[in-house]
Parts: C-alpha cells; structure tokens; sequence
C-alpha cells in the first residue's frame, strides 16, 4: 500500500513502514531519558523553566485566545465508546428557597477518545516499567498512582507550536490511517515558517475534526492519522516537553507487531513526555492562518487530582 500525502484527495493513506518489536525495543532503548531529573515524576515537563514561561508569555502579540478543548460529550458514538456524564443534582428545590441554587454533577472515563485529556507519566507502562524504570505494579494500584501522578505535574506554561499538516499540504485534512513522519514535520516546519525547539509544547493537526464534521464519526481506534515511531526520534532531539493532537498522537493501525499504541509507549514510558489527546484544533489552525505564525503562547492546567493518571483539560493557546 502505497503512501498519499494528499490524505483527503486520491489514494489509500498508509500507516507504515511496519516496525518489529526488536527495532522498537532498540528505539525504545535510545530514547529513554530515565535517570535525567530528580522530580523524575514530572518527566520533561522539568525542561520547562521560567526563561521558557517569559518567552512565551512575551511572543503575546494581538491577545487572541483560542481555547483547545473539546465540548463535554455526553452522546455515544463510534468514537466514544464510554460517554463523559453530566447531570442536574439540584434544580433550586434541595436548599432553603432564597437564594434558588442550581447544580450538577460532571464524571468521565475520559482516556478515550471523546474528552479533551492530559496523560500522565502513570498512564503507559511498558514490559511492567513505567517511565524512570519504575515498576508498574506497586506504582499503580486500586487507589491511584504513587509515581507519575498528574497531581505532580501541575500546570505548563510554554510555547506551543502547531504543526498543521493540512495547511502545509493544502489539503483539507489527513486521511485515517496516515502516518506522519520526521520529514513531514521538517516540510511543516519550511513551509508555516516555524521551527520546533527545547521546551516546546508540540501540536499535530490532522484536520480529523473538521473531516468528522463533513462526513460523520468514525472508530479511531481502527484508524486515525498520527506520528509514525520513526518520527520520534526527531521530536527527542528537539528536548519538547509536550505532544499534543486531534486525536491521540499514534497512527492507527499500529505500525508495530503486539503493540497497539507505540508513540504513546515511546513518548510517556521512556520519554517521560505527556501527552494532551483528542483537542480541537480547528480554531487555533484559522488563527494561526490569520495572524501568520504557528507558535503561541500555551498553558495547560489540568486537574490536581492526587494519584490520578491523567484528567480532564482543556488547554488554551495565546497568539
């Protein structure tokens, strides 16, 4: 099956080449950066320090905010197996009349592929480690994480770049199943006039929303545009702290034999780099194209939820 760059004009996207689990396992060698940081549970988000939070706030030129998460989806789908929850807990008849108060309740199952959503570095084990060698079992238990909890990663402030492959190619958007590589992201880079650095919060666009919203909802889990593992490395020499997409960064299907979600393994277990899943990233791609530049200033604050995986977010980009 032969690659098509254009993903949403002519052939077959392709997701390959396939990887074996012995390359993986050597790529996987390579990149860890266990040992680096003494707030290992913090993984690359140590690499962000106050030079990066003044730089970034200082490329603030018109003050356009554009919010990156998605709405609160309480519809099942194709693409969202396990619906987030939101009802009304008091309707003004609970409390004493004066003031009426109205409230409501909100939970999600949310590592999936309908809410808006931050990994953290207790979301991936691989071969039983979770990222620094930590042993999965008796890092993560019934009651939560002890090691990598969200709650120790607390908020990023950085810059972001978008990588906005659809506005590079000129096409509409990426087709399922089309795997990005390093040299995508080096002709992304030429061709929006931005270059990826130490620090940065990087954002892949596929344009799955917008081909959602033209043709309708689909299994991502079958197939969804993503980084190939052999771009990896690239996004490891850059130092980034962050990797962001539309939908949840790997390329589907798998490239690799046995195992369903490498970048995800490569970037959170051996990287120690979170990830940010399933954001809305049309907004930001018609800003970015208006003021005619790709990096922004970024902050991330999820929930500080003690031995949580990960939580809930929704990101906000600054231009």
């Amino acid at each position: 099956m032969s690659e098509d760059p254009t993903g949403a004009r002519g052939g077959a996207p392709c997701n390959g080449p396939a990887v074996s689990r012995e390359e993986f396992d050597a790529l996987f060698a390579s990149l860890r950066t266990w040992g680096r940081w003494a707030a290992a549970d913090r993984g690359a988000w140590n690499r962000v320090t106050a030079d990066h939070a003044r730089g970034a706030t200082a490329s603030v030129r018109a003050g356009t905010v554009v919010p990156l998460g998605r709405p609160w989806d309480t519809r099942p789908g194709p693409d969202n197996a396990k619906p987030a929850l939101h009802y009304m807990s008091d309707l003004g008849d609970v409390q004493p009349p004066e003031p009426s108060v109205y409230k409501d309740f909100l939970g999600a199952d949310y590592h999936g592929k309908g809410v808006t959503h931050l990994d953290a570095l207790s979301h991936i084990a691989y071969r039983g480690r979770l990222y620094d060698g930590r042993a999965a079992r008796g890092s993560v238990d019934a009651t939560g994480a002890r090691f990598g909890a969200v709650s120790a990663l607390g908020p990023l402030v950085t810059r972001g770049v978008l990588v906005d492959l659809p506005a590079a190619l000129g096409v509409e958007w990426l087709e399922p199943g089309r795997a990005v590589h390093a040299r995508d992201l080096l002709a992304a880079e030429e061709a929006l006039g931005v270059s990826v650095g130490d620090g940065d919060a990087v954002l892949l666009r596929s344009g799955a929303l917008r081909r959602r919203r033209r043709l309708g909802p689909w299994n991502p889990d079958e197939a969804s545009a993503g980084w190939h593992v052999h771009a990896v490395p690239l996004l490891a020499e850059r130092a980034v702290a962050l990797l962001g997409a539309d939908g949840d960064s790997d390329v589907r299907p798998s490239p690799v034999e046995g195992l369903h979600s490498p970048v995800h393994t490569l970037a959170v277990a051996a990287m120690g780099v979170p990830l940010l899943d399933n954001l809305d990233l049309e907004p930001l791609s018609a800003a970015c194209a208006a003021a005619g530049r790709y990096a922004f200033l970024l902050v991330v604050a999820p929930l500080n939820v003690p031995g949580g995986t990960g939580s809930p977010v929704n990101p906000v980009a600054v231009l």
